[in-house]
């Protein structure tokens, strides 16, 4: 099992904020539109060095999504920031009318997504808006993993044509991967090569997933990681290269398991290479308040969950 360690942990939001001011100083068409959270979404630095490109729009995210989409017809390349619940679910009629429909540039940014935005409970833990994106045509899909990967991401969307979302989080985790990282949209990261069971993740999940990694490697269970940074499109060779020769898959991720990467994963498998497959997912259920490393447990995202799914699907093959 390939090691992989972290000094500082830092939040994936602080990973898009710093990369959305980078890419303002490389492109003068990138333009901010916030809804009431510059705190939140970290857009602060942008707003200071770019007060003309930045838009604060107030709690009124379906008028920043048209916003948006109009800005796109003079050029510019709209980013907005709000929270992923009102990044999608209530705004979904706008980004697929105005947006999706019609193949309009703008980079829909959005933080706090998941259980592991905390305390403020089911109201605000969305758990559906992969699922609610990735079925949008034309619609790019993307969950960075920590914040080197999402500051990269934030970067390497500005110079792709079409709509997209990008999906971050609040709570600091650790940051493993390369900090001059090049992010490329709709490619699989192998984290670590095995033969025993391949554990797809995206997200939060893949920290956890290499921390199960190397307990199985302890127990003799040589697992095969891949991060799924971008959901849509699914790097499906890399998938079916995998699961071919493990011959099982689990699949991790801090969403719904209805109509999320799983589901991407499982459609991939039942059309070119049928497996044995588990999920380590939200299973059908909002969540709850509470601190993110209680609810991760409690909803089973957590390595241990990985562990005992790799175990329950290596018994299936």
């Amino acid at each position: 099992m390939k090691k992989y360690t972290y000094t500082e942990k830092k939040d994936t939001r602080s990973g898009f904020g710093a990369g959305l001011h980078e890419v303002g100083k490389k492109n003068s068409q990138v333009v901010a539109l916030c809804a009431d959270l510059i705190g939140s979404l970290k857009m602060g630095d942008f707003k200071k060095d770019f007060p003309d490109r930045f838009f604060q729009v107030g709690i009124a995210e379906a008028n920043m999504m048209g916003m948006a989409a109009g800005l796109t017809i003079g050029g510019k390349i709209p980013y907005t920031g709000t929270f992923a619940n009102f990044s999608t679910g209530r705004v979904y009629d706008q980004i697929r009318q105005s947006i999706a429909y019609s193949g309009k540039n703008v980079k829909i940014c959005a933080s706090h997504a998941g259980l592991t935005l905390g305390e403020d409970g089911a109201t605000h833990q969305i758990l559906e808006d992969i699922g609610l994106m990735k079925m949008l045509p034309g619609m790019t899909v993307i969950n960075p993993c920590d914040y080197n990967q999402t500051k990269a991401a934030t970067i390497a969307i500005a110079d792709y044509e079409g709509p997209v979302y990008l999906r971050f989080g609040r709570p600091s985790v650790p940051i493993f991967t390369d900090p001059d990282q090049k992010f490329e949209i709709g490619k699989a990261w192998m984290v670590n090569e095995g033969s025993d069971v391949s554990i797809i993740a995206t997200g939060h999940l893949v920290w956890e997933a290499i921390q199960a990694g190397e307990k199985l490697a302890e127990q003799g269970i040589d697992a095969e990681i891949i991060n799924i940074h971008t959901i849509k499109p699914l790097d499906e060779e890399a998938i079916l290269k995998s699961v071919t020769k493990t011959g099982c898959v689990v699949t991790a991720e801090e969403h719904n398991r209805i109509g999320g990467l799983g589901d991407s994963v499982a459609q991939v498998l039942a059309k070119d290479g049928p497996a044995p497959q588990e999920y380590v997912a939200v299973n059908d259920s909002f969540g709850e308040s509470g601190t993110p490393a209680d609810l991760m447990k409690k909803y089973g995202l957590d390595a241990e969950s990985i562990i005992s799914a790799v175990k329950k699907v290596i018994k299936r093959k």
